[in-house]
Order: C-alpha cells, then structure tokens, then sequence
C-alpha cells in the first residue's frame, strides 16, 4: 500500500431514476476531482437507483443492467478522463431473473479491476437479492482493496477475511438504516480488529419505499479512530491513508491471533 486520498461522496438520489442519478453522480465526481483531488472515490450503496425498488422482483430484474452495461461503462470513462480509481456500487442484472447487489471497483484506465456481490443480504432485501460467494482483495496500484457493502459490515469474520488475505483498505458503500451508534461501532471495530482502513459511505435522503438515510459518511484509520466524518445532508469527505499508521500499534492483532481456540 502507498498512501493514497480517498473521497467518499453521499448525495440524494431520485428514487428509480437511473438517468437522472448517473449524471448527479457524474457532475460530484467532476466536483471531487478537482476540489479534492483524491486517487480513489466510493459512492453509497445502489447508487444507480436507491436501495429499496418498491416493486416485484421480476419487474425490477427488467429495468437493471448486468455489471458491463452502459451505466457502468459510462462512469468508466469519466474514471479514466481524470485519471482516478472509483466504486460503484448497484443492482446487477445476472443471468435467468438473479440479481446482484454488487460494487465495481474500476481503475484510472477505465478498466473494471474487481466486482464484489454483497454476501450478507439484509432482510428487507432478500426477496430480491442473491448472495455473492467470492471475498477476495482487488489488487491496485494504491495497494490490496477489500470491498463489502452494507450489512455486510456487521459480520467480523468477512473483514477478518479480508485482512487475512492481505487486504489492507476495507470499503464498504452502504444504505445503513438503523442509527448512527451501529454505523459508528461496526465502522470502528472492523478497523481496529483488522488495524485496516475502513471507508464506510452511506446514503442520504429517501428511496422509492421512503426509507430515509442518515449519511454519516466516515473513514476511520487502523486505531479505530474517525479521521473525517461527513454530516447528515449532500456532502463529500476525503482522507490522506498512510501506510505507516497501520504499525504504530504495540498490539498485532493479525500475529497475536491464537486460532487453535477458536473452533466450534
């Protein structure tokens, strides 16, 4: 890993409304660039349209692109236009009526470098989503990137997972619900239980079932300490992560670890 500046940008999304939200994602990227100049931006969690479709399964399945539509090939561009890593996160269209809820980790080239599918549905979202299998850390030129989104978060041994696979940023996009003492607890402690970068971004404002989403948008260092935290509204935050904090503990959780008790 090298250090790096990460940007994470909440903004409303018109519920439904790809169109409209690709180019309001597209205009805050432009924003981001040039104003923070980041090596990496991270979107919320199904960003293309909202989390919740408020619709049938099979009618939703129909309006959804698979990962290397237009939509996503469209954001590439603009990746590669100002030369920056970006994640976006949506509904995926997969084969024979199966949806995804997945993240594409695209490259300053443009090129689609990793896609995670969210393992750990929430159950609101379960009559539409089927979980992805695969947790592995996407190789970049920033360093060893783990992706998971969400609920996901919630679960240690998928970002223990991660770390024990060389990850050493954890992002996790997100249209967290519940409040802002989970979104902060699950944030911190996937840090410092891993002495990782988490980068947890969540929505802001309504989806098409009228769930509201607080935002809250943080990235907290290998101590487990918040080191930028956006507010409630329309915003975007960026961290400087450095390579050095991640050894400025007396503990190693990763070598102290004793895995023989651990089985059940």
């Amino acid at each position: 890993m090298r250090r790096f500046r990460v940007a994470c940008v909440q903004f409303a999304v018109r519920p439904m409304d790809v169109a409209h939200n690709v180019s309001k994602a597209l205009a805050w990227l432009e924003r981001a660039a040039t104003e923070l100049q980041p090596d990496l931006v991270v979107f919320p969690e199904t960003i293309s349209t909202g989390f919740h479709p408020n619709m049938e399964p099979g009618e939703f399945w129909k309006l959804l692109e698979p990962i290397d539509g237009p939509t996503v090939t469209r954001v590439a561009s603009e990746a590669a236009r100002h030369r920056l890593h970006v994640v976006w996160p949506t509904w995926e269209r997969g084969d024979n009526g199966i949806i995804h809820n997945s993240a594409a980790l695209i490259g300053p080239d443009g090129r689609t470098l990793g896609v995670y599918r969210k393992t750990h549905p929430f159950p609101t979202e379960r009559v539409y989503t089927t979980p992805g299998t695969t947790v592995e850390p996407v190789e970049t030129e920033l360093g060893r990137i783990g992706m998971v989104i969400c609920y996901d978060g919630d679960f240690p041994e998928l970002v223990r997972t991660y770390a024990l696979k060389g990850a050493e940023v954890v992002l996790r996009p997100s249209a967290l619900l519940r409040d802002y003492e989970i979104w902060s607890l699950t944030n911190r402690a996937r840090a410092y239980d891993n002495q990782i970068y988490f980068v947890a971004v969540n929505s802001v404002g309504a989806d098409a079932k009228g769930n509201y989403y607080f935002g809250h948008s943080m990235v907290v260092d290998p101590l487990g300490n918040i080191v930028s935290l956006a507010r409630g509204g329309e915003q975007m935050i960026a961290a400087d992560l450095d390579p050095a904090t991640r050894g400025k503990s007396l503990v190693q959780h990763l070598d102290d670890r004793n895995p023989g008790v651990y089985r059940c």
